[in-house]
């Protein structure tokens, strides 16, 4: 049985398109019945699973290995596998597949035959019973991994019932593919410019947490997908970022007055 104080690894992926007047950022809606943040709205992403690391799927990935991925996220090994959980939960909780073919291609789903093939696979990938590497191969497909971007680690804080270890990455969606939530942890989706998302939980109206609105908030800056990626690319050594409960029960980060004096040992809720 897994330690509830010990973080378990997870990925996060942010898919943005390009949108008249800006850019847009895809974010789906949780479930109301979930225990785990109920009725949020969130970016794609959950624990990496054994087989994001496996030698079967590390031989379908392209543009990076474990040795350069484990680098950028400071870690010994194992580093590709955040990447590939990325992609495989987009897929899953958002049906956007980050896949190209062997020329380099983006996958278009945009045929109905094949649209629906991919959905079968989609919920076979889901409940384990065909792997990622599978379906890849059957279809002779790639992982981009040099089109997806870490920019971001933010790890739960104690006391949290559940607590994650996440790593936060961002992709342009493929143009021929359309998100589609699966009604079951995902209730809704829907693409917003990230300062509307803002505005919207301001008003009350978009339940979000505490990395999804310091994310946004960073990708509001900027008025393009080119421009935020390559503000992203550009950064140096990426922080990990530890919020902390406070007595009166606010979440702190780092650099707020009461961060110091707040305990890592109470407090309930994720992030």
């Amino acid at each position: 049985m897994a330690d509830p104080l010990i973080p378990r690894p997870a990925a996060t992926v942010t898919l943005v398109r390009d949108a008249p007047g800006g850019f847009e950022v895809l974010m789906m809606q949780r479930n109301f019945k979930s225990v785990f943040m109920p009725g949020m709205h969130v970016f794609p992403g959950g624990a990496v699973d054994p087989h994001d690391g496996s030698p079967d799927i590390a031989a379908l990935c392209a543009g990076l290995d474990d040795a350069d991925a484990s680098r950028k996220l400071g870690v010994s090994r194992g580093g590709l596998a955040y990447w590939v959980a990325a992609i495989r939960e987009s897929f899953e909780e958002a049906g956007i597949l980050l896949a190209c073919d062997g020329k380099g291609d983006m996958v278009m789903l945009d045929d109905a035959i094949r649209a629906e093939r991919f959905h079968s696979y989609r919920r076979r990938v889901e409940h384990g019973e065909h792997p990622l590497s599978e379906m890849l191969r059957d279809e002779g497909l790639q992982l981009p991994l040099q089109q997806i971007t870490y920019f971001s680690h933010w790890i739960t804080p104690v006391g949290a019932p559940r607590r994650y270890d996440t790593r936060f990455f961002v992709a342009e969606a493929p143009q021929a593919q359309q998100p589609l939530h699966d009604n079951r942890e995902t209730i809704n989706h829907v693409w917003v410019r990230p300062a509307e998302a803002l505005s919207l939980h301001k008003a009350k109206k978009f339940d979000m947490r505490t990395p999804t609105i310091h994310t946004l908030r960073l990708f509001a800056e900027h008025d393009s997908v080119a421009s935020l990626v390559r503000r992203l690319q550009a950064l140096g050594d990426i922080p990990v970022i530890e919020p902390r409960i406070a007595r009166n029960g606010r979440r702190v980060l780092p650099g707020d007055p009461e961060y110091d004096a707040a305990g890592t040992e109470s407090g309930r809720g994720a992030f």
